[in-house]
C-alpha cells in the first residue's frame, strides 16, 4: 500500500510558507477559515472558469488587524489587471463587498508558465475535454517543461481514457522527481477534467531543482513570509 503525502504540505514550515498567513483567537478562527475558502473559490470561478481565462495558479491570503491582502499568482497578469487597472479595482470591490473588510489585491506574475504544475495540469485537462490523444499530449507537455528549465516532470491521468469502458491510469515522466527530499522544490497540482464520458483526474509534479536562498528571497519578497530555513545549508 502506497504511503503518499502532498508535496506542498510535506514542505510547509521547512522550505515552504503557509498560503494563509494570519493569526486569530479561537472564537474567530472558524469564521476566517471559511472566509479564506470562499475567497479562493470566488477568485477561481471569476478568473479561471469564465473567459477571458487568467490562468491563476495560486492565491495567498494575509491578514492584519486592519487589512486583508490577497496575492494572486497568475500567468496572464494583464487580464487580471485590465485596461488602466479597471479589472483589479472591480475584483477588489467585489472582495470588499463579500468580506466587509478593507481588501488589497496584489499580482505575482508566473514568469515561466511551462514549468508551473497548475498551468500544465489545466492545459492537459482542457485538451482531454477536446478528446486529444493523451499519450502524445503528455509527452509534449513533459518535453516542453524540461526544455524550459524543469529538472524533472511527471504527469498522471486516470479515468476512462479515450472513452474506454474500463478506467485506468497512465503516466509520463521525464527527469527525476525526488519527492522524499525536503530541500527539493517540487511543484504539484491536481485538476479534474469533466469529459462527456466521465471525470478524468490529472496530477502533475514538476521538480525545479533545490531551494536556493536567492530564489526564495525573490519569491518571499513578492508573496510575504517564508518557511523556516531548517537544514538548508
Amino acid at each position: 500500500m502506497g504511503q503518499k503525502t502532498h508535496p506542498f504540505g510535506f514542505r510547509v514550515g521547512v522550505t515552504e510558507g503557509h498560503k494563509s498567513r494570519w493569526y486569530a483567537p479561537k472564537a474567530l478562527y472558524a469564521e476566517l477559515l471559511v472566509e479564506d475558502y470562499r475567497i479562493r473559490k470566488f477568485i477561481d470561478k471569476r478568473l479561471n472558469r469564465t473567459p477571458p481565462f487568467a490562468a491563476v495558479s495560486d492565491v495567498v491570503i494575509e491578514r492584519t488587524r486592519e487589512e486583508l491582502t490577497v496575492y494572486v499568482k497568475t500567468a496572464r497578469p494583464g487580464i487580471v489587471i485590465g485596461p488602466k487597472g479597471a479589472e483589479i479595482e472591480k475584483l477588489s470591490a467585489e472582495l470588499i463587498a463579500m468580506t466587509n473588510r478593507k481588501v488589497a489585491v496584489k499580482i505575482i506574475e508566473i514568469r515561466n508558465p511551462d514549468t508551473s504544475a497548475w498551468v500544465i495540469a489545466e492545459a492537459v485537462a482542457e485538451q482531454m475535454k477536446k478528446r486529444a490523444n493523451f499519450r502524445r499530449l503528455l509527452k509534449q507537455r513533459c518535453e516542453a517543461a524540461i526544455n524550459n528549465g524543469a529538472k524533472g516532470v511527471r504527469i498522471q491521468v486516470s479515468g476512462r481514457l479515450g472513452g474506454a469502458e474500463m478506467s485506468r491510469v497512465f503516466q509520463q515522466r521525464l527527469g527525476s522527481i525526488p519527492l522524499s527530499t525536503l530541500q527539493a522544490n517540487v511543484d504539484y497540482a491536481q485538476v479534474h477534467a469533466g469529459t462527456t464520458y466521465g471525470v478524468i483526474g490529472v496530477k502533475v509534479w514538476v521538480y525545479k531543482g533545490m531551494y536556493s536562498d536567492a530564489e526564495e528571497e525573490i519569491e518571499t519578497r513578492a508573496a510575504g513570509a517564508r518557511g523556516r530555513a531548517r537544514g538548508r545549508r
